[in-house]
């Protein structure tokens, strides 16, 4: 595994490679790597040539009373960790050298960052767009991988991609899950005992809800009364910032569940740590002649 620290290197590799006929994943994180990180790494590496892994923790995508001068980092775990899920370029830029001075371009993505996470953290999308787009640009990638947890941040990201006409596919996996349900999450670490287990409601609180809609009701005001209800039993949140049933394509809050199903998506705060959290909910099949 190569370390890269300068842009211009690492997209000279990623071209040469290309020439060469090969194919190319990316997957960019913000570090201190966990199960979820290498789920996305370990299907980069099965589906590409070659692969191309980020650290950087993006200044632009934190509001000024968020958490950027505290989020962990564990960059030498990251490297070993990379190096076994066999990454060939791990990508460790300086913010000076992805915002050097004078820089002053970002990209406006749209109307949906107004939504859900873009209510509770003003300007968190401008920059997670503006880091991806830059990113993009140096890694050149036939494919960028991305979890589904962030499901509001990949739909804006698989926009940015439509609009501005880049290349690159963008694949959406699975949330990586503890035993108990909980989401990975490098902000898992701010829990406390106490905290954690409160945490794991927020799952059991959603998995109700889907439990509603398998046993027939696909009204989201009932869909969401009981999730709140458990949520507010079960977890013992501080704050929800937002509980939601939305399409799954535009993130718009709907009634009712049709066929293509919808995202069950919250926002809560447990002591000074934020958690989020989707699951997909789709009503079941019916076969012909059943009741």
């Amino acid at each position: 595994m190569r370390i890269v620290t300068r842009g211009a290197d690492l997209r000279a590799l990623s071209r040469r490679a290309r020439q060469s006929g090969m194919t190319v994943g990316f997957v960019p994180t913000m570090g201190y790597l966990h199960d979820g990180h290498l789920a996305l790494i370990r299907r980069a590496r099965s589906e590409h040539h070659r692969l191309a892994v980020s650290v950087f923790v993006n200044p632009l995508q934190f509001g000024p009373k968020e958490d950027f001068a505290r989020y962990p980092r564990d960059e030498v775990r990251d490297v070993r960790l990379c190096r076994d899920a066999g990454c060939d370029w791990f990508f460790l830029p300086r913010v000076r050298s992805l915002y050097p001075p004078g820089f002053r371009t970002t990209v406006a993505p749209g109307p949906l960052a107004d939504l859900w996470e873009g209510t509770a953290r003003p300007g968190h999308f401008r920059g997670v767009t503006t880091v991806v787009l830059k990113l993009l640009n140096l890694v050149e990638p036939d494919t960028l991988y991305l979890g589904q947890k962030d499901i509001q941040q990949a739909r804006i990201v698989q926009g940015m991609v439509r609009d501005l006409d880049l290349s690159t596919r963008v694949t959406v996996c699975p949330t990586v899950r503890e035993r108990d349900g909980l989401a990975l999450s490098s902000r898992n670490a701010y829990l406390s005992p106490a905290e954690r287990a409160r945490a794991t409601g927020m799952i059991r609180a959603m998995r109700e809800g889907r439990a509603l809609v398998r046993s027939g009701t696909h009204d989201a005001r009932a869909i969401l009364s009981l999730v709140r209800q458990t949520l507010r039993r079960e977890a013992r949140p501080d704050a929800v910032d937002y509980l939601a049933l939305v399409d799954p394509t535009t993130l718009e809050p709907i009634n009712r569940l049709d066929r293509a199903g919808g995202f069950l998506i919250a926002a809560i705060r447990i002591g000074k740590t934020r958690l989020i959290d989707n699951l997909f909910l789709k009503p079941p099949v019916r076969r012909a002649g059943s009741q």
